[in-house]
């Protein structure tokens, strides 16, 4: 824990320059179970000129030294999975049955993918012309990632910096650091060169800022909230940095009366509730053909109240509490709008769980009589909320559906294959999950309109961490 007041800085853990902290508290009990140190301009500043060195020869490197530098990583985060899972359970409140099979996981996952993916990479090719095309990796990356999927969101831009020969600097949240310190020391074990791997932790509005403002850093890739994704757009175009972003979504969820109601409302009640509804993709607007709107009711009132909600620490399918107590209020905040708005309550609503209220659990939440138009169905609460709005055909629920600023993920139910590929032709995302169809490691993750632009995973993830160089007269 004493490395958490430490940043990685040049090969080794080092004194920030900055004398700020801030507790770490674990959303299940409230106890504190670190402090963090908060980085300065300077602290960045210092990481920045580390990867400056090390990118003159690590960009250098030829793919079989990635390969094996990537081969050794997935060693030693096989080795330290259960460190990996075990933070984010006390870090976020993640279950920790649901800690190893899905948050930590995703370290392998997406370390095996971009694996597969360098490997197909073709870093020279010859043109038609005859003119020959490079492909290089863009500079220094500055890499800010978010607290509810902390090391799936490392690993998705870490992971591809280090294969295309680029050099980083990592900025966790501030709020979930055991994780990303458990990730710098596998980093660091694998025995990667000095500076190519740079960890500062801090505030997005002090340390996020430094490195979006930064000269000699070439591109930002940011996950979190829209408004947070703007803020670094603004500042990175001062010198024109690439940006890529992977926002926020409110993603919606098509069932025709075709579908297979009593397994696709199961599984769409339990995807939305998912992560206790923290995840950027949740299927949170339950679009119903108005024909089994009434059943769907019941299907939904039942499934969400046989949720189990309880103990990070127990093994089990349970959801556990929301990170801290501001995502709290938010979401109290919300349900209270929609119940103001004049949304009707189906289960759940406001206050905490009976029996859990230490800790900041809630309960699973389903609104009905919900009109696209009210602020519970167009702004991401980024909790257990549900609405639920009928339609009358295919072409209404579409247009409800991509009535939205975001266009991350949507979700269809039916059994009319054709119709599902008619619909998610016309769906304006960048994933649409048909049937119950889950993302898989290694295809390209993100989102149309305010849900970002970039992809991160797989090929087309290891494609936004380089440049194109074309070569005439050879």
């Amino acid at each position: 824990m004493e490395k958490l007041k430490k940043f990685f800085i040049n090969g080794t853990w080092v004194n920030p320059r900055s004398d700020e902290t801030m507790a770490v508290i674990s959303p299940s009990d409230l106890r504190q179970i670190g402090t963090v140190s908060l980085g300065n301009e300077q602290d960045v500043n210092d990481a920045v000129q580390s990867a400056k060195k090390a990118f003159t020869s690590f960009s250098k490197t030829k793919k079989k030294e990635r390969m094996d530098l990537l081969k050794g990583l997935k060693r030693i985060t096989e080795r330290r999975f259960e460190d990996l899972a075990q933070a984010m359970r006390e870090e976020m409140g993640a279950p920790i049955s649901m800690a190893r099979s899905a948050q930590a996981d995703a370290a392998l996952g997406h370390l095996e993918s971009f694996i597969g993916a360098l490997a197909e990479l073709k870093e020279r090719a010859v043109l038609d012309s005859g003119d020959v095309l490079l492909k290089e990796p863009v500079g220094i990356c500055g890499l800010i990632t978010p607290w509810n999927w902390p090391v799936n969101q490392i690993a998705l831009k870490v992971i591809p910096a280090l294969a295309t020969g680029c050099t980083c600097i990592l900025k966790p949240s501030e709020y979930t650091p055991l994780s990303a310190m458990v990730y710098t020391e596998i980093i660091e074990e694998a025995g990667y060169p000095a500076g190519v791997f740079n960890l500062v932790n801090g505030v997005g509005d002090t340390v996020g800022r430094a490195m979006s403002k930064h000269s000699e850093i070439d591109m930002m890739s940011f996950t979190g909230s829209t408004r947070a994704g703007i803020m670094v757009t603004k500042d990175s175009s001062e010198t024109i940095k690439r940006v890529t972003l992977e926002l926020g979504g409110k993603s919606p969820n098509i069932v025709f009366s075709d579908a297979n109601l009593e397994r696709d409302i199961r599984y769409s009640i339990n995807e939305c509730m998912f992560n206790t509804g923290q995840s950027c993709d949740a299927p949170t607007r339950l679009l119903v053909e108005s024909s089994c709107y009434e059943k769907v009711l019941k299907i939904a009132k039942k499934s969400a109240e046989e949720i189990l909600i309880g103990d990070p620490t127990k093994e089990g399918d349970h959801i556990g509490p929301l990170f801290d107590k501001i995502q709290f209020d938010r979401v109290q905040n919300m349900i209270d709008v929609g119940i103001k708005e004049g949304a009707s309550v189906l289960t759940g609503g406001l206050g905490k769980p009976h029996g859990l209220e230490k800790g900041w659990f809630v309960k699973p939440t389903i609104f009905y009589n919900v009109s696209n138009t009210m602020r519970i169905a167009r702004e991401e609460i980024f909790g257990p909320v549900l609405v639920i709005i009928p339609f009358n055909n295919e072409e209404e629920a579409i247009s409800i559906a991509n009535d939205s600023p975001y266009g991350l993920a949507a979700y269809v139910q039916t059994s009319d294959i054709k119709k599902a590929e008619r619909v998610s032709s016309q769906l304006r995302v960048g994933a649409v999950h048909i049937n119950g169809g889950g993302y898989n490691y290694g295809t390209p993750f993100g989102g149309y309109k305010q849900s970002g632009n970039g992809r991160e995973g797989g090929l087309m993830g290891l494609e936004d961490y380089l440049e194109t160089k074309s070569l005439h007269g050879l």
